[in-house]
């Protein structure tokens, strides 16, 4: 999937950062893959969905400044991804599916 440039916003519509593609480490990509069975297009179709929530994820932004996202792929699989952001590029730390309490926040406020 190709991001030219885009906006990372949260719910309000505040900006969080200035994007211009993904950036993929191996490591990541083969572990979502094998532990979770998320492949890399259906982390970044997520960034796509109209309805998807995006939030600091203050807990781990010790290091770095750390976002969580709930959205759909395009087949309806809703996700739970950890993302940074470096030189502007989105990269995915985890994708695995959402649990039931994870599912419901995103059902409420949609």
């Amino acid at each position: 999937m190709y991001m030219s440039h885009a906006t990372i916003k949260n719910k309000s519509g505040r900006v969080l950062k200035e994007v211009s593609g993904f950036e993929w480490d191996k490591g990541n990509k083969i572990k979502n893959l094998t532990k979770h069975q998320v492949s890399q297009d259906e982390c970044e179709e997520t960034f796509f969905d109209s309805n998807r929530e995006v939030q600091k994820d203050l807990l781990h932004s010790k290091d770095e400044e750390r976002y969580i996202l709930l959205g759909h792929t395009k087949y309806k699989r809703l996700l739970y991804i950890v993302f940074t952001i470096r030189k502007e590029k989105v990269r995915v730390i985890s994708a695995r599916d959402t649990n039931k309490r994870e599912r419901k926040l995103y059902e409420e406020k949609n």
